[in-house]
């Protein structure tokens, strides 16, 4: 039997990670709730596979034991990952996830003290969202430990998978977000505009509700934290307007969208020809900035690496006492720094 479980093996990014996986030598069990469709990932690696779904906590844990690390590529995780976390803490057994949805997030955070006091690790985040930003800004702090503002972005061509888009359709009914004074507040998309340089140029970019308003908050104090995505103006900026938000909500809508949604996600080809582009920014109260650019793979690239990196750590160097752990503070400040396409992060 293999240490560990990969869950929502038919997904995308569960397979590029298993694809990875199995070059490094590694044989996880594979598992989601479709038979048909696990079972042809199964065969195609040549692995083990199990078939079961989240809706019998008993059934789920029961499912787990014996592993010691689950992989959760199953989303939306707003649906998924409480179900999963839980059955990990009664299985005691270590999870992790490629979640960028801050209530994910929030969640691993309370139930941090369980998570400890049962020895169990509970990382979600482990893709590109937000293993760079989480690194970033952990270097950011470091840089100016007594920064009382933090920003970040990222940019390129992700060509978003089909799980990625129905997760972003479903979360962003509820408006946009920011954190002030350590606390989270619903502001509006022309909050906070500005122009970021990633690197070869400034671009006007508008807040956006990344994880990092959760993660990057736990990992450095700093009380107030603005996550940006670059725009473009036209459609998009339309669809995305506050007035539109709303609309998103309606069951209607929603299944539409979903409809209209093609399996998959970008060729390898297309991975390894767009790098993603990660920019942080920090400032004291006396008005110091740091700021940090950092290149990095594809983003899913870099998550199929993240969750192999991961579980790896897991199994041979876990953490002496369990609890809700960032990616950053499970894998290292400079992790992303060994990831392959990753350049070091550049701090001026």
């Amino acid at each position: 039997m293999s240490d560990w479980l990969l869950y929502g093996a038919n997904g995308y990014s569960a397979q590029l990670a298993t694809e990875r996986a199995v070059a490094l030598g590694m044989r996880p069990v594979l598992a989601g709730r479709s038979h048909a469709s696990v079972q042809e990932v199964a065969q195609r690696f040549g692995l083990d596979h199990l078939v079961f779904d989240l809706s019998d906590q008993g059934a789920l844990a029961s499912s787990l034991e014996g592993f010691r690390v689950v992989a959760h590529c199953a989303g939306p995780f707003f649906r998924t990952a409480e179900q999963m976390m839980r059955a990990a803490l009664q299985a005691r057994v270590h999870y992790v996830d490629i979640s960028g949805e801050i209530p994910t997030f929030d969640l691993g955070q309370s139930l941090h003290g369980e998570a400890r006091a049962r020895g169990v690790v509970l990382c979600p985040g482990v893709g590109f969202d937000v293993i760079p930003t989480d690194c970033v800004a952990a270097c950011l702090k470091e840089a100016l430990p007594d920064a009382s503002e933090l920003n970040l972005s990222f940019a390129g061509d992700m060509g978003l998978s089909h799980g990625t888009l129905t997760t972003m359709v479903e979360g962003l009914s509820s408006g946009f977000f920011a954190r002030e004074m350590g606390r989270m507040k619903k502001v509006r998309r022309t909050y906070g505009r500005r122009r970021i340089d990633f690197g070869h140029g400034p671009v006007p970019v508008a807040v956006f509700p990344w994880g990092d308003l959760s993660t990057a908050y736990w990992t450095t104090g700093i009380p107030n934290i603005r996550d940006y995505v670059p725009y473009a103006g036209g459609l998009p900026e339309l669809v995305l307007s506050d007035a539109l938000l709303p609309v998103l909500g309606l069951g209607p809508v929603q299944r539409f969208i979903k409809s209209r949604l093609k399996p998959g996600g970008p060729d390898a080809a297309r991975r390894a020809a767009q790098p993603a582009h990660v920019w942080g920014e920090v400032k004291n109260a006396s008005g110091q900035v740091r700021t940090a650019r950092l290149t990095t793979a594809h983003g899913y690239t870099v998550t199929a690496e993240g969750i192999v990196t991961a579980v790896r750590q897991l199994l041979a160097h876990p953490p002496v006492h369990g609890g809700y752990f960032t990616p950053s503070q499970l894998l290292g400040t400079r992790a992303i720094e060994s990831f392959e396409g990753s350049s070091k992060i550049e701090i001026s």
